[in-house]
């Protein structure tokens, strides 16, 4: 049945069902009406969408008056019908988050009544408050702000390679971050960056993920589109010093600023340059980009160093037209430790992800199921109450991948695919942070010990 006919029919059933019980014409009227945007839709969008949909911020439209959703209502209603807004990708029976964005049932069945009655604007004196929103800096003021040396041009078209800019901290101690933001001038032409950190001394901070990708066995490994090596003196320098930078903050459309738990903070050391790893693709329109990242220190030094890791695989090939390709990988942990996020990271390809963890006596538990990517959006997963999991624990990230006609993303269904950088090629990340229970953060001692 057609929505506004649903609509139109339940109005009515409300109405001789009010009349049937003695009320009056003007009584069944006022409780068979309408929403409006001002009294019912105006609170649901300032709580839920308006973050992102308003001026300056990453939503294509602005949401915030009357005038400006009501060109874009039936946009709304789709979206929100099919799961797409707010961006909110992940399953409700499994895992908890602090950052969780949905709409209840009756918030849904509102906007359809809305937009089925024609959006009526209602009285603008029911309007609610606008949200007061930090601007600028998400994080707040940040204690320190470090920004490529130099504006990147955006050509209109072409396929762009990774660019890479160091940028030394001239810390003369080491730093501990509580918190951090990265802020492209231009977030529309960047697919992602990833800031990391070069130490001055090659890190030697003890590894417990131990990742190894699945490859099925009737599929030979395949390898990622190899990169051009580096050809001379000093380029060979340059991949020699970046080899082994930690990662430090990951940042895609869509996603937050990091903001660490309590107890917890990333490490810079005295002396360690910022590696940015920015990924442009152009849109037809060109441009230029200076991304920034800002910081917040740490009052005093952690209980735990959070890390910063990656389950994933490189070795899948997706055939043309396959609509439904299974790509795995796996993680043990070598240290009893806990989870704090999970953020699935795909292409255009990308269909769904799902984390399960899989402890040592046998018992599996679906940590995260994102049965619907949007490679639009980028999101991080911040977990209620951390993952617990003891040494020998596995963590096994499967993820489904569409090279279908069927994929409206899909740039080509015709080409084979395999792992590489660009968003044409595919990428099969499980990103998580985490921390281990039995390794101190450098620099600070054991409880216990002076």
């Amino acid at each position: 049945m057609h929505k506004n006919l649903r609509w139109t029919t339940a109005l009515a059933a409300l109405t001789l069902s009010v009349a049937g019980h003695g009320l009056s014409a003007q009584g069944a009227k006022t409780a068979a009406a309408a929403p409006t945007f001002s009294k019912d839709v105006a609170p649901i969008l300032y709580k839920n969408c308006i973050s992102c949909h308003r001026a300056g911020e990453i939503g294509p439209m602005s949401l915030v008056t009357y005038d400006e959703v009501r060109p874009w209502a039936r946009a709304v209603r789709d979206r929100v019908n099919n799961g797409q807004m707010p961006p909110w990708f992940a399953e409700g029976d499994h895992g908890r988050f602090t950052n969780e964005r949905r709409l209840s049932d009756q918030e849904k069945l509102t906007i359809n009544a809305w937009v089925a009655a024609g959006v009526p604007q209602g009285d603008r004196k029911d309007m609610p408050a606008v949200p007061q929103f930090a601007t600028g800096w998400q994080i707040g003021t940040p204690d320190a702000i470090f920004e490529m040396p130099e504006s990147f041009s955006i050509p209109a078209r072409g396929t762009l390679e990774y660019q890479f800019y160091e940028v030394p901290t001239n810390f003369t101690e080491d730093r501990w971050i509580q918190a951090a933001e990265v802020r492209p001038s231009d977030p529309k032409h960047v697919h992602h960056v990833i800031v990391s950190v070069i130490e001055p001394d090659r890190a030697t901070r003890p590894g417990i993920l131990q990742v190894k990708p699945i490859v099925p066995p009737n599929l030979p490994p395949a390898p990622p589109r190899a990169a051009r090596p580096p050809q001379t003196e000093e380029e060979k320098a340059t991949a020699a010093r970046r080899a082994g930078a930690i990662t430090l903050v990951p940042w895609a459309a869509g996603e937050e600023p990091h903001v660490y738990p309590a107890g917890t903070a990333k490490r810079i050391p005295a002396g360690s340059v910022l590696l940015f790893s920015q990924h442009y693709t152009a849109n037809g329109t060109p441009s230029s980009d200076r991304t920034k990242i800002g910081f917040i220190f740490s009052k005093e030094p952690p209980k735990s160093e959070i890390r910063t890791g990656q389950i994933l695989n490189t070795q899948f090939v997706i055939p043309p037209g396959a609509n439904d390709v299974q790509v795995e990988a796996e993680a043990t942990m070598m240290d009893d430790a806990k989870v704090w996020t999970l953020h699935p990271h795909m292409h255009l390809r990308g269909k769904d992800m799902t984390y399960s963890v899989i402890y040592p006596d046998g018992r599996t538990d679906v940590v995260l199921k994102v049965p619907r990517y949007y490679p639009d959006w980028q999101t991080d997963y911040y977990l209620k109450e951390p993952l617990v999991l003891p040494k020998g624990s596995k963590i096994h990230v499967t993820a489904h991948f569409d090279n279908s006609p069927g994929n409206k993303y899909n740039p080509d269904p015709n080409e084979t695919i395999r792992w590489g950088e660009q968003s044409w090629e595919e990428m099969m990340i499980g990103w998580l942070t985490y921390t281990a229970d039995h390794v101190a953060p450098p620099g600070v001692r054991p409880s216990g010990q002076q």
